[in-house]
């Protein structure tokens, strides 16, 4: 009996020890791209993203497609403006 709960135990650890080391790089994931998806949306000026991209936690996910769509399309929309206003 103390055969078995000492496998199942050592095998708990073994899963706890992964997940914590999982749960550590995907904090890493999200702190680095929320940190330049709230940098950009500052510097922009985009109060909503900025709120938002601060409150929801995605992984990364919502701050990626941020920084490489969103983002770009705030700039492309104040260019043509810009231009036809000239």
């Amino acid at each position: 009996m103390d055969t078995i709960r000492n496998i199942l135990l050592g095998d708990m650890t073994q899963i706890a020890g992964n997940f914590l080391w999982l749960l550590l790089l995907l904090t890493v994931w999200s702190i680095c791209w929320k940190g330049v998806a709230l940098w950009k949306a500052g510097r922009a000026g985009s109060k909503w993203w900025f709120v938002i991209l601060l409150i929801v936690n995605t992984v990364g996910i919502l701050e990626i497609l941020y920084i490489f769509i969103f983002s770009k399309m705030g700039k492309s929309g104040q260019t043509s403006r810009a231009v036809n206003q000239i």
